[in-house]
């Protein structure tokens, strides 16, 4: 089995409290709403929201998957940051054992915020990935990202506690 490492950075300038909330804490509401094409839903099978929880994502009719069954590693409201895995489904291609995610969304000098996302692809055995995917779901990561920053500027008053 090998392990493809693939890190990236978005800013924003929504403050970094307000972004995690939307972003992490509410997105299996809010992601569905905004973005129908891509998530169609979310479903707790197992867990109440924290580490070992086991999720069911169905992807809208715009993506080239059906499902997949995502499990929260960590979370911590108060450093921002949160890390989850893909442990099942049809994006995972038959060639990945799971992907894993570590999300850190910190303050950026002008009041915004900068969200790193660290992705692990585990291959089986001697498969290969190709660059082409890892591309794909940076882009798709990216684009959900933006979506929340663009519906949190759309309403201001979202997400304030």
């Amino acid at each position: 089995m090998g392990v493809i490492t693939y890190d990236m950075e978005v800013t924003s300038s929504i403050p970094p409290a307000k972004m995690f909330n939307a972003f992490v804490l509410d997105a299996d509401n809010l992601i569905p709403k905004i973005l129908p094409q891509a998530i169609k839903s979310v479903e707790i099978i197992e867990g109440n929201g924290g580490a070992g929880t086991i999720k069911l994502i169905t992807f809208g009719e715009g993506s080239q998957f059906r499902s997949v069954k995502h499990r929260v590693d960590g979370i911590d409201k108060e450093n921002f940051t949160y890390s989850y895995s893909i442990i099942e489904g049809d994006a995972l291609m038959g060639t990945l054992g799971s992907i894993s995610y570590e999300i850190k969304i910190s303050a950026s000098p002008d009041g915004g915020s900068l969200c790193k996302n660290s992705s692990k692809y585990h291959t089986k055995g001697d498969a290969q990935i190709t660059e082409e995917h890892i591309k794909s779901g940076k882009e798709r990561a990216s684009g959900m990202f933006k979506a929340v920053e663009a519906y949190l500027l759309a309403n201001p008053d979202a997400y304030n506690y």
